[in-house]
């Protein structure tokens, strides 16, 4: 490897953490500005600071010009992460730097574009299964919410108290997305809008149900904490289908990862074993073009894989 390339690799893993560190880690617990408790006092400044707030000025600019910033802090939403759609743009950035002067220090210009390409991929990949996981876990205590709204109801409270009851009894992410409601209806928000954004959010049919027979009987009246029941004891029925579908179709999903692990496997372990018998692949352009013709047929597989295991009920 070019002398060059390693200490371009190393530069860019310095300064990559450098900023990091200094620029949107936090360096410490965080405290309330004295500007909030005292609008007298000027709000406190130095470098740091200034830099931090460029860098997320300039990635906000960036996003709202490209139409990017509403759709990106609507995916943290669906994720349940707090941090700000700037911050976690530079966090990714600065990652991807890291991550390509690592590659080319390692392995070279090749190995550094590749770690760099896949690092946004893996931030992507990491907010689509963090929103995977609390959509699933809000469908598994949904019946159980509904339940507690339907006897708090019965006790004599207001559709917004039983709503405010699931907020604090309730376990997370219901807890918060019922506390969000609380919030938004308390600043004046229609309960009804603030229901369906948690359904389009949570991506809940079951909850699409709820906000309407919510809104129902907001118009006509009538015995809501029976209506409740009788959606409650569908939902039941619906997620033991759902548990019973996935139970059946876990095989088939193990089988379908398993084989679309199983080349890279032998490959890594031919590589390592004898790289002379891959080394070919690479010699002509034959070679080259048998391993796109391979990479078609995977990924074609792959589509038919995923296909074949996402059973819809």
């Amino acid at each position: 490897m070019s002398p060059v390339f390693l200490l371009l690799g190393v530069v860019a893993v310095a300064a990559a953490l450098l900023l990091l560190v200094l620029v949107v880690l936090p360096a410490g617990p965080s405290r309330v500005p004295l500007s909030r408790l005292d609008p007298s006092a000027a709000p406190s400044s130095s470098a740091l600071s200034g830099a931090g707030a460029a860098a997320n000025a300039a990635v906000q600019k960036a996003l709202a010009k490209r139409g990017r910033l509403a759709a990106g802090a609507a995916a943290l939403e669906r994720a349940g992460m707090s941090t700000t759609l700037p911050d976690f743009v530079l966090v990714v950035g600065l990652a991807t730097a890291v991550a390509g002067g690592l590659g080319v220090a390692l392995g070279g210009l090749v190995m550094g574009l590749l770690s760099a390409a896949a690092t946004p991929l893996a931030a992507k990949l990491l907010l689509r299964f963090r929103a995977g996981r609390r959509q699933a876990a809000f469908a598994d205590q949904l019946d159980d919410s509904l339940q507690l709204m339907a006897g708090s109801l019965r006790a004599g409270h207001s559709l917004l108290r039983a709503v405010d009851s699931v907020s604090t009894e309730a376990a997370s992410p219901t807890s918060e997305e019922f506390s969000r409601i609380v919030n938004e209806t308390r600043v004046g928000r229609d309960l009804n809008d603030a229901l369906d954004e948690v359904a389009e959010r949570m991506g809940s049919q079951d909850f699409v149900w709820i906000a309407q027979a919510i809104a129902i009987h907001r118009e006509v009246g009538g015995n809501l904490a029976e209506v409740l029941d009788a959606v409650g004891h569908t939902i039941r029925e619906r997620n033991a289908i759902r548990r019973q579908v996935k139970a059946l179709s876990a095989e088939g999903k193990l089988s379908a990862i398993v084989l679309m692990a199983l080349p890279f496997g032998v490959t890594g372990f031919i590589s390592l074993t004898n790289p002379g018998y891959l080394a070919r692949f690479t010699e002509s352009l034959v070679g080259y073009a048998l391993l796109g013709v391979a990479g078609l047929m995977l990924l074609v597989g792959a589509l038919w894989l995923k296909k074949t295991v996402a059973i819809k009920f």
